[in-house]
């Protein structure tokens, strides 16, 4: 079962890990849906992640489709039992709109359209889904105080932003009695990316390589990417089993000796190569409450066991070698 943790900078009481649905709506039809966020509640789960954007890379599923399978299934539950978490300020695919939507007027448009696809009355965690250097923080801080004082949201967070955007926008917050970002969302998993594939791929600034001052800054950190989209479990199987384009994307000389020691960690607990994978971010300094992906309920009681796999900090060293 998983415990429950105080978030940091707030009064929401979440899972020690956090249910990704990107891939609801749409990869999955609302049956398996509805399974898969059921054993992830028994099993003690309550924070649940998505985005306005999810899915309407799927020409055949409706616009925001992970949402509304979220909300389809949120209305035979207890809303009050639930942490949901959604983001704000990607492109509009479904628009072929790809300039950056990182500004008040869009992204208040992104929340009616993720409130009423929710069929929520409250946002808990609303996340900025990216930064526009453009815009000053001033002018998102004080959106983002309003959708909060008309309790619209109950807090919020930046997901891929720099440690100094991120340290400007709540140091504006701090010298003007606003609230500022309780937690970041960045990219970070034990395998290190290849920068240059990764970022044509959309996912930049892993934390590891660019969280810099935002380690010590107080907030949550909910990583994304929590399992390294399953790379290290693949290789287990062999090299033939990690297609070609995840290869690509995890083409980084750190990775042979992290493969090494994830294999003798697991081995010295008893574990799969998977559950240590998920458990070195589990067990970092500070609240780190990663995200995980499941495509089924079975996968969710794996994620679920990884969350009790206790490491030490010599393990975590031993891990994070590269």
């Amino acid at each position: 079962m998983l415990s429950k943790v105080t978030l940091a900078n707030t009064d929401l009481s979440v899972s020690t890990l956090c249910y990704g649905t990107n891939m609801l709506g749409w990869l999955i039809d609302q049956d398996r849906s509805n399974a898969i966020l059921d054993r992830f509640a028994q099993l003690g789960g309550n924070f649940i992640d998505t985005a306005r954007s999810y899915g309407d890379w799927s020409p055949e599923a409706p616009k925001g489709a992970s949402e509304r399978a979220l909300g389809a299934w949120l209305k035979g539950q207890k809303r009050d039992d639930f942490v949901i978490a959604t983001k704000g300020g990607m492109f509009d695919m479904r628009a072929g709109d790809y300039r950056n939507r990182v500004n008040p007027a869009d992204v208040e448009s992104d929340l009616h359209e993720s409130l009423d696809h929710l069929q929520v009355d409250t946002i808990d965690l609303y996340w900025l889904h990216m930064d526009n250097p453009e815009t000053p923080v001033a002018e998102l801080i004080d959106f983002l105080n309003a959708a909060k004082d008309a309790g619209k949201i109950r807090a919020f967070g930046a997901s891929n932003w720099t440690d100094a955007r991120v340290l400007e926008a709540n140091a504006y917050a701090a010298a003007n009695g606003k609230t500022g970002f309780c937690a970041v969302e960045p990219f970070w998993g034990l395998a290190k990316p290849n920068e240059a594939a990764a970022t044509q791929q959309g996912y930049q600034l892993y934390f590891e390589d660019h969280g810099g001052k935002l380690k010590d800054a107080g907030l949550a950190i909910i990583p994304y990417c929590g399992q390294s989209r399953g790379y290290f479990g693949m290789l287990e199987k062999g090299a033939d089993a990690v297609p070609d384009a995840l290869k690509a994307f995890y083409d980084n000389p750190a990775n042979e000796a992290r493969f090494a020691a994830a294999k003798a960690v697991a081995a010295r607990h008893g574990a799969t190569v998977s559950e240590v994978v998920l458990a070195y971010l589990v067990n970092q300094p500070g609240q780190v409450i990663p995200i995980f992906g499941a495509s089924s309920p079975a996968r969710v009681e794996e994620s679920v066991k990884a969350a009790a796999l206790k490491l030490s900090a010599a393990e975590l060293a031993e891990l994070a070698v590269g």
